[in-house]
């Protein structure tokens, strides 16, 4: 703990207030909670290493299965692969920062992280709002959803969703670009995050800031009135078949959908508006609550997907008993 504070001290002195585009930035993590750090590494270690094993399996199950190349599948892999990118994107720079006090990040590495885990965090909102649409045709018009969402309408739909990711989301790291840090180079967060950047400059952001906010209304905002009125018109449907078992059959099939975006969106809303509007709420609180947004979707999502839905379950029983009986 000494040394690190140390090391804090040696690169503030360093650091020159005129040099207005730093060539490092200096995580520190959750401010307050240093001593901490190799301890609250142990549990999130945990779950990235379940989070690429679950997905990595997910992946295989679903490419090696051709009953599973559905589009509700395919929307899952491409779910998985969003996943994947986001959470091996932070990690790992946050294990080496709690490990070993290497808080170290290079400017354009720092850009990169920011454009990667946003970008593909609007992706993976995207991908919820196409297995959405995807229920919706099953349980609303299910005798065309084979003739609606076919492979190449599906794959339309994927490409879509990473197009508007990457367009809407590209501009961020270049309205970073050329702000100028004078204030300090040292950021009080895990991995590096766009209002984490905008908080250190010492120049108007208010533009800037204003982008963030229609960017995310254009994604995770439209993509979730969007999928709440997919399940207005899904419940519609359902309140309409004749018989009980028949309702709670067709509800069913919605059950590992609505459980991934309520562990998805539910952090990502707090983290978003504490973010900008919550400056009464400690540091700790938003960090972490910023870190389960990144680490538990990418293993819960799986996890939830494999129990709950049949053929998965099955083909993942039927791989882990072939691997046993070849050992």
């Amino acid at each position: 703990m000494k040394r690190k504070l140390r090391h804090l001290t040696i690169v503030m002195s360093i650091y020159n207030k005129s040099d207005v585009h730093p060539s490092t930035f200096i995580l520190i993590g959750i401010p307050g909670l240093e001593a901490a750090h190799i301890w609250i590494s142990i549990p999130f270690c945990m779950v990235y290493v379940l989070a690429l094993m679950g997905n990595s399996s997910l992946l295989f199950i679903i490419k090696t299965d051709a009953s599973l190349h559905e589009p509700m599948y395919l929307f899952l892999c491409m779910l998985a692969v969003a996943d994947l990118v986001v959470c091996t994107t932070a990690v790992p720079k946050l294990l080496s920062l709690f490990w070993f006090h290497d808080g170290e990040i290079r400017f354009e590495a720092c850009l990169t992280q920011i454009f990667l885990i946003h970008s593909c965090s609007t992706m993976e909102s995207g991908f919820f709002l196409a297995m959405a649409f995807d229920r919706y045709v099953a349980i609303c018009n299910p005798l065309r959803h084979s003739a609606i969402l076919t492979h190449t309408v599906t794959g339309g739909i994927g490409l879509a969703v990473v197009i508007r990711g990457i367009a809407l989301l590209s501009p961020h790291p270049f309205l970073l670009r050329w702000l100028p840090y004078c204030k300090t180079n040292i950021i009080s967060h895990t991995y590096c995050e766009f209002m984490a950047l905008i908080k250190i400059a010492c120049a108007e952001t208010s533009i800037r800031r204003a982008y963030s906010l229609i960017v995310a209304f254009l994604t995770g905002g439209v993509d979730f009135i969007l999928i709440i009125c997919s399940y207005v018109l899904i419940l519609n449907t359902v309140f309409h078949l004749p018989t009980k078992d028949a309702r709670l059959k067709t509800l069913g099939t919605c059950g590992s959908h609505v459980c991934v975006i309520l562990v998805s969106y539910t952090p990502a809303f707090f983290s978003f508006l504490t973010h900008r509007f919550g400056h009464k709420v400690a540091p700790q609180v938003h960090i972490f609550v910023a870190n389960i947004y990144l680490l538990v979707p990418p293993m819960v999502n799986p996890i939830i997907y494999g129990v709950r839905t049949k053929k998965i379950r099955n083909r993942f029983l039927k791989v882990f008993r072939f691997s046993k009986h070849t050992n």
